[in-house]
């Protein structure tokens, strides 16, 4: 297939695998990548020299284009930045913050820049900062999302209404059917982050991908919403947070409860009931951990066969 999408990344399949903190390593990004799709390493979790020895072994594992997803509020940033200038990452999406900040220094050095958004006043403003495309991230996506809470199947229509650059989908995404659904509405691509840490190259522990699999619809709710609004699975922790914000705990006292280390400590470490578990609703589809090639693969030929049984 060849769209806007494959050409701006120079890639085989419009499938981009999100790039996950605790999941989103060398292995994951290079497996994705040398599928056909593109492959993002997730730096927000990772310190500056992390992520060059993944920016390294990256290239070492695929001769194929890759990414670096890059929350821009991250501390340490600007180190960020200059590492994947130096190590020439061809391609950066970027996420939390002001596009502006960022995308002309890394355009000026060659760098295609992407930002995720979850409002199409955001994807403007994104495009008038000069970004290459958009992510529009829907209400379903896991990890951290946007307070206003639309859908996929909202929000997408009304970024490509409101945007002349390519628009790629995420949220609630992990089969081709869904794939052609947005791509239907308007996507030229999709963004898949909860289907891609079910597989053996994602970082994250055993346990978590296992506590992924075995869940069903329901199981995961936004929450902290007093703080910065995030999908979790249910566990001790969701518990603890439910009752704290129905108690009308205020901002200072639910960071204290979340304290330092929650995410690393359920979605790395392995602690399924006192960690933060962050995935999207689309985990209650997933049934088994593959390989990730396979999963592109799967993708892929499920919306082949979906598009020409619907022509």
């Amino acid at each position: 297939m060849t769209n806007r999408i494959t050409q701006l990344f120079n890639i085989n399949y419009p499938i981009i695998q999100a790039g996950m903190i605790w999941a989103s390593g060398w292995k994951l990004a290079s497996a994705v990548s040398n599928a056909g799709g593109l492959g993002l390493i997730g730096a927000g979790s990772m310190y500056p020299d992390v992520l060059k020895e993944h920016i390294i072994k990256c290239k070492v594992a695929t001769d194929k284009p890759f990414g670096v997803n890059l929350p821009l509020l991250y501390p340490d940033i600007d180190k960020h930045v200059q590492t994947i200038i130096d190590y020439k990452v061809p391609i950066v999406f970027t996420s939390a913050g002001n596009p502006k900040t960022w995308t002309t220094i890394l355009k000026q050095n060659g760098i295609k820049v992407v930002h995720v958004v979850s409002s199409s006043l955001f994807a403007q403003k994104a495009e008038a900062a000069g970004v290459d495309a958009i992510v529009a991230e829907g209400f379903e996506a896991g990890g951290h999302n946007g307070r206003e809470e639309t859908t996929t199947l909202v929000l997408m229509p009304a970024v490509r209404d409101a945007v002349k650059i390519p628009v790629i989908a995420a949220g609630g995404i992990a089969t081709g059917r869904q794939m052609l659904a947005v791509m239907i509405l308007g996507a030229d691509g999709v963004q898949i982050g909860s289907r891609f840490v079910c597989t053996p190259e994602a970082s994250s522990h055993l346990s978590f991908k296992e506590a992924v699999v075995n869940a069903k619809e329901g199981d995961t709710l936004l929450s902290l919403k007093k703080i910065v609004p995030v999908r979790l699975l249910k566990n001790h922790f969701f518990d603890e947070v439910k009752q704290a914000e129905l108690r009308g705990d205020d901002e200072e006292q639910l960071k204290i409860l979340l304290g330092r280390g929650r995410a690393k400590k359920g979605m790395f470490e392995g602690d399924v009931e006192n960690g933060e578990l962050e995935i999207g609703q689309v985990s209650a589809l997933i049934k088994e951990i593959k390989p990730a090639s396979e999963v592109v693969k799967d993708i892929w030929n499920d919306f082949v066969n979906c598009k020409c049984a619907n022509l």
